[in-house]
């Protein structure tokens, strides 16, 4: 054993501790696993390795084992990259971030569903996804009353918990003990027609319970663990992203000053990324106090609102952060616990709970086209980056939205304003506000035509302005005018960059 049991402290339980080689010879071949893990965070790391192993050796012997790995979001290369690697998994939902993960997935090597964050634990209720075979499960520590304390993740654990016929659990003693109390565990979610509302009425609000649970008697295995999460380090904000940040800056003052918006905002969503850490590192010089977050993962950005007096709370699944911010939380972790709630994903992302809170949602994105429709999700129409997350939730449950994006990428051959998107995660009219360096468009009010013209002058690089205008232009002499389009010509900036390496004429 790794470590001693004294994170176990469920006398039953104890018997059940073996190393992560036992743990993955219980699960077998064509099994849908259910693994714990949110944006890098609280996922287990000893298992898949050791089943990545297994499904290697079981290869080498002309032995098919592949599985379906359904977990919060994003993982790490101890398991989206391992089992990738070995080519273990049949399938993955619902986001990914990992290269051979996503090398995998572009090749059709592995099935991916993309999914809404917020989807997922309904639909593995509602038995659209399949049959879930095991849980795989990553916790601070076991009470004695056989409850679990949760990680730095939370996101679908509840669930996998309740559904799966088996669970094995990893106790990762590198994690504080105090993370406990941290954590908000809804379990009155229900299937209709017997769903209530959520009764949260504010982003601290406290309306479960601070640990999980299932049934003891289907815990088959406990591998005790002392390893890090994936704790990325954020790039420093660049120019391009300091412009941004300060684009949505100003905008969010103007709409405090003609009374769209209270003086302390709505509550904050912020997507993963370096540029929406740069919106966050903005407000923390901005005049705005007293701010909320209700958001999905809580990254260094918010982290130091928090910890400087600018956001009075925080409500997250997830806690992902930098080698030293991490250092930095741990170290004040009293002072973090009065202030940051961590929550299933179903509720950080339910659409009602958005909604009622009135979250200002700001996401990142891939391109938007000139009628304000975003593609969030694949690399020039074909090839998946990492998923739609929780944009969607967010997007179109928000009182406000952003999504930013610099105005080109690859050395300026790619504009990231296109005529037409080469494919559409959230169409326009989810779409409230599109943010680049050049600029800020509001589309809110606005008919495709008006919006064109704002994007267009407002958001698109200089290098391609006139391209634009010019495909705008000569669209409005021809077909029908509500949406007008060239569609002999509306993908044929992709088609060029796919040939050329360039969208540049």
């Amino acid at each position: 054993m790794l470590c001693s049991t004294s994170r176990i402290q469920h006398p039953g339980l104890r018997e059940k501790v073996m190393t992560a080689e036992q743990a993955a010879a219980l699960i077998e071949p064509g099994s849908i696993v259910g693994m714990s893990g949110f944006t890098g965070a609280g996922y287990p790391k000893s298992i898949p390795q050791a089943l990545a192993k297994r499904i290697e050796a079981e290869h080498a012997a002309g032995h098919p084992f592949r599985v379906s790995i359904w977990t919060g979001a994003s993982t790490a290369a101890e398991l989206d990259g391992a089992l990738a690697k070995v080519d273990g998994m049949e399938m993955r939902l619902p986001f990914q971030s990992d290269p051979i993960c996503r090398e995998k997935i572009n090749t059709g090597k592995m099935h991916f569903v993309d999914m809404h964050l917020s989807h997922v634990a309904q639909h593995a209720w509602f038995g659209f996804l399949g049959h879930l075979n095991v849980a795989v499960i990553e916790v601070t520590a076991i009470n004695s009353d056989g409850s679990f304390v949760p990680t730095m993740a939370v996101g679908n654990n509840k669930t996998w918990l309740d559904l799966a016929d088996k669970v094995i659990l990893e106790v990762n003693h590198r994690l504080p003990l105090e993370l406990d109390g941290m954590h908000d565990i809804y379990y009155g979610t229900a299937i209709p027609p017997q769903r209530k509302p959520i009764a949260l009425y504010g982003p601290n609000d406290r309306i479960g319970v601070p640990h999980l649970s299932c049934d003891p008697s289907k815990i088959i295995a406990i591998v005790e663990t002392d390893s890090p999460d994936r704790n990325s380090a954020f790039a420093a904000p660049d120019a391009n992203s300091e412009r941004i940040a300060a684009h949505v800056i100003d905008f969010l003052a103007h709409e405090v000053k003609v009374g769209r918006l209270p003086k302390e905002l709505l509550p904050l969503q912020s997507g993963v990324g370096n540029v929406a850490n740069a919106v966050l590192a903005g407000l923390l010089k901005s005049p705005f106090e007293n701010l909320t977050g209700y958001t999905e993962v809580l990254q260094d950005g918010m982290l130091e609102l928090v910890r400087e007096g600018k956001m009075k709370s925080a409500s997250a699944s997830a806690i992902s952060l930098s080698h030293e911010a991490l250092e930095e939380f741990v170290q004040n972790i009293d002072f973090y616990r009065e202030r940051i709630l961590l929550r299933p994903q179903e509720i950080s992302n339910h659409p009602e709970v958005v909604r009622r809170l009135g979250v200002i949602g700001m996401n990142s994105m891939i391109e938007a086209d000139i009628y304000g429709n975003i593609n969030s999700t694949h690399v020039m129409g074909t090839s998946m980056m990492n998923g739609i997350g929780g944009s969607g939730d967010f997007a179109r449950n928000s009182y406000l939205n952003f999504f930013v994006t610099p105005s080109v990428a690859k050395g300026g051959n790619v504009s990231c304003i296109v005529p037409m998107c080469a494919h559409v995660d959230h169409t326009e009219h989810d779409t409230q506000v599109v943010v680049t360096e050049q600029g800020l468009a509001d589309l809110r009010g606005l008919s495709p035509r008006q919006r064109a013209q704002v994007i267009i002058d407002n958001c698109a690089h200089p290098d391609y302005r006139p391209m634009l205008q010019d495909y705008f232009d000569r669209a409005q002499k021809s077909g029908g005018q509500q949406t007008p389009h060239i569609l002999s010509e509306a993908l044929s900036w992709h088609d060029r960059c796919q040939k050329t390496g360039s969208m540049h004429a």
